[in-house]
């Protein structure tokens, strides 16, 4: 629908540009996990490889199984924009009001995470830390110098259940600038911690709850892409256009002794 939408080429250049700069920091649970897509707006479904036998078949002496699939769940962020701005940025405007957009993308990001890590029962997608089969380990409140014994500790859990690496570790806001802001013994514990993970990433990650140690070797953790990330138009008046960020994924967790939840 953004051909119906009163925003010119250019003001669409700059929106998408503004909505990508503020997704990608924030998009951290992709950072760790397989993307497969975008496969379009119709994909509507994530083919399980599995069958589920009925009970009674349409006539005697027929077997019926069905398919089992994972339907992709959608999420839809609105937001708006004054026309008066969009008018605007058509003159060459270098400092639009884009706070709407950006807390949208921020929004959207944070669901995104959520859905990754802690999973949405009602749309069926199971989490990362909810699926570890690894107890989880206690980080203790605020005790940041502890995490890379506890970071090395996951890490040691993995190894033991044949987990290869290499490893990646996502962390929620708070955790992530209590490392950042930390030192261990007057060497910066985010360098310490990135040695523990030979090189591997440490990913903030708002909306996950605690941090997650996972391994990157692949096949883990499957992320399906619908329709990626896009800004749609929905609506407008006089004085506002209305618009949203959208997205279709399904997400599984193939293996879930691959990472360790580390629970605050």
């Amino acid at each position: 629908m953004r051909g119906h939408a009163p925003i010119t080429d250019e003001a669409w250049r700059q929106i998408d540009a503004e909505a990508k700069e503020r997704l990608v920091p924030a998009l951290g649970a992709r950072k760790l996990v397989d993307f497969d897509g975008p496969h379009g707006w119709q994909h509507s479904s994530t083919n399980l490889g599995r069958t589920e036998k009925e009970a009674k078949a349409p006539t005697e002496g027929v077997f019926l199984t069905t398919r089992r699939v994972l339907p992709l769940a959608e999420l839809r962020t609105p937001f708006s924009l004054s026309r008066a701005e969009l008018a605007d940025l058509d003159r060459g405007a270098v400092d639009a009001d884009f706070d709407s957009l950006d807390r949208a993308a921020h929004q959207t990001a944070v669901a995104e995470n959520v859905a990754v890590f802690h999973g949405i029962e009602s749309s069926g997608i199971d989490g990362i830390a909810a699926m570890s089969s690894h107890d989880p380990i206690p980080l203790g409140s605020n005790n940041f110098e502890k995490y890379p014994e506890h970071v090395a500790k996951a890490i040691e859990m993995l190894l033991t259940s044949g987990v290869e690496g290499p490893y990646g570790v996502a962390l929620s806001p708070d955790s992530y600038t209590g490392v950042v802001e930390t030192n261990d013994g007057g060497y910066p514990l985010l360098q310490h911690m990135s040695k523990i993970l030979d090189g591997g990433p440490l990913v903030w990650a708002p909306g996950l709850n605690g941090v997650v140690v996972a391994s990157l070797r692949g096949g883990d953790f499957l992320f399906e892409s619908g329709q990626d990330l896009s800004v749609g138009y929905e609506s407008h008046d006089a004085d506002q256009v209305n618009l949203y960020i959208e997205e279709s994924f399904s997400f599984r967790v193939a293996t879930p002794e691959a990472a360790v939840a580390l629970t605050i």
